[in-house]
């Protein structure tokens, strides 16, 4: 029986038919914690058959105010704004307010361009349209599968080869 503090978690990935998939598990956690961030708001859309742009709402920001990095295969925007000291503010509905907004990118996927336009960042992408690989492989024979006779791989430890 388990106690009230464990927990189990189902695993999208833990088909025996998926092998090697440790790594997309790792990025979905990643994405489902960065999910409830709503700011800046933004928009993704396709642009051509092998075109994409986000485009985040970033009133306010100079591109002095923006960073636009990839970081492994994430494409990572920030954005931080410097107080103004010298205004005096009766109201301030408006914050000075920094952000870091993520997004995982498949394999492959550049970022052909970045532009900031009127308050609005546009990040163009260009998702490369892959060619179907068919590869055969070649079945040995024979037990250890290769074609030759079996063979005796010698593994006490005080041989050094």
């Amino acid at each position: 029986m388990r106690g009230p503090d464990v927990t189990t978690r189902l695993s999208l990935f833990n088909s025996p038919f998926l092998l090697g998939f440790d790594q997309f598990e790792r990025t979905l956690d990643r994405i489902a914690k960065n999910a409830n961030e709503g700011y800046p708001p933004y928009n993704i859309e396709q642009t051509g058959p092998d075109g994409l742009r986000i485009t985040l709402a970033v009133a306010g920001f100079t591109s002095e105010d923006l960073a636009v990095q990839m970081e492994d295969n994430q494409l990572v925007i920030r954005g931080k704004q410097a107080d103004d000291k010298n205004r005096i503010y009766l109201h301030r509905g408006i914050a000075a307010r920094q952000f870091q907004r993520s997004f995982v990118l498949a394999e492959g996927i550049e970022v052909v361009g970045c532009n900031l336009d009127n308050g609005l960042l546009h990040v163009d992408l260009r998702r490369p349209i892959p060619e179907p690989k068919v590869r055969t492989i070649k079945i040995g024979t024979g037990e250890n599968g290769s074609g030759d006779s079996p063979r005796t791989i010698d593994v006490s430890p005080d041989r050094r080869g």
